[in-house]
């Protein structure tokens, strides 16, 4: 694939109708809900430091992402789409993969959940500020009752905030991260592509996650079994590459904010995953609170696509 091709299929994009927007965002999150019980998995024996596991997922990202670049020949951004690059690379290749690995040294995974139950309300407000959109009073209303109906369930999971701890402070640095990364890589990938954007960002925060993955390795020789390697290996594979491929064409689809409240469904996944691969227990009322965040995520679907239809 060339620039030219990818500026073809930009311009197919544009012309998608909003429900794939959905469909993308929902393949994303798909992917993303292993990545906390995961990264839960890979830290928890501490047999791979947090840093490790955060800066060297990075490097492995970063280098199917050159080679992806290369092999298509892709033109490299112009001027300031490099600083906004920056802006994804801080906050989706830095902040938020070094922030929740810290924070699941403690934290277990259902109560890490917290922290994507919250992006969908931080990319919404990202995607106003950055996007200049203006979702209806209705969205928002429900946006909010879906992220406190999404931090309950979470809660009910990992037994409670009981006072704020330092692994919530890393949580909500996390939340803040991702959430201004989401919103500018969706608006660059309209530009760039939705693959393009993630591997530039990757490509250029390379010297700087290397470094750390080095600095780690070296005073923190890492260690594990298989499964904790392969939980690594997806994270560095499909949590920080792949997983981005259809996150970042749903958002660059959008409108964002509408695309960003399937992140709700999230937490349900994740906390499921966490059940059956690490064993946290699973009680009916998480999964009662499960079904009433994909209720509010699904409402809150409904009332901006329900907008639309009726400006059209």
């Amino acid at each position: 694939m060339t620039h030219n091709s990818s500026a073809t299929a930009l311009e197919a994009q544009a012309l998608s109708p909003p429900r794939s927007g959905l469909g993308w965002g929902l393949l994303g999150v798909g992917a993303f809900s292993f990545t906390v019980p995961f990264t839960r998995a890979a830290v928890e024996d501490g047999g791979m430091s947090p840093l490790f596991v955060g800066s060297g997922r990075a490097v492995v990202a970063a280098l199917l992402a050159a080679v992806a670049l290369a092999v298509t020949r892709q033109r490299p951004p112009r001027g300031a789409q490099w600083g906004r690059l920056a802006v994804v690379a801080g906050g989706v290749v830095v902040g938020f993969p070094l922030l929740t690995s810290y924070a699941l040294t403690t934290a277990s995974a259902g109560h890490g959940a917290v922290v994507i139950a919250l992006l969908p309300a931080a990319t919404a407000v990202m995607a106003v500020l950055r996007g200049h959109e203006r979702p209806p009073a209705p969205f928002w209303a429900m946006a909010a009752v879906g992220a406190v109906a999404a931090v309950v369930f979470a809660s009910l999971q990992g037994g409670g905030f009981g006072g704020l701890h330092w692994s919530d402070l890393l949580l909500l640095g996390a939340v803040a991260a991702a959430g201004t990364g989401y919103a500018e890589g969706g608006i660059l990938a309209r530009e760039l592509g939705a693959w393009q954007t993630i591997s530039w960002a990757l490509v250029l925060s390379v010297p700087l996650m290397a470094a750390l993955t080095a600095l780690s390795a070296s005073s923190h020789p890492p260690a594990g079994s298989p499964a904790e390697w392969s939980a690594f290996a997806y994270l560095g594979v499909v949590s920080m590459f792949l997983g981005f491929f259809a996150w970042y064409r749903g958002l660059a689809i959008g409108p964002m904010a509408r695309v960003g409240q399937v992140q709700l469904a999230q937490p349900v996944m994740s906390v499921c995953w966490a059940a059956l691969l690490l064993r946290e227990q699973i009680t009916w009322p998480t999964v009662l609170g499960g079904v009433a965040v994909i209720a509010c995520a699904g409402a809150a679907v409904r009332t901006r696509t329900g907008r639309a239809a009726g400006a059209g």
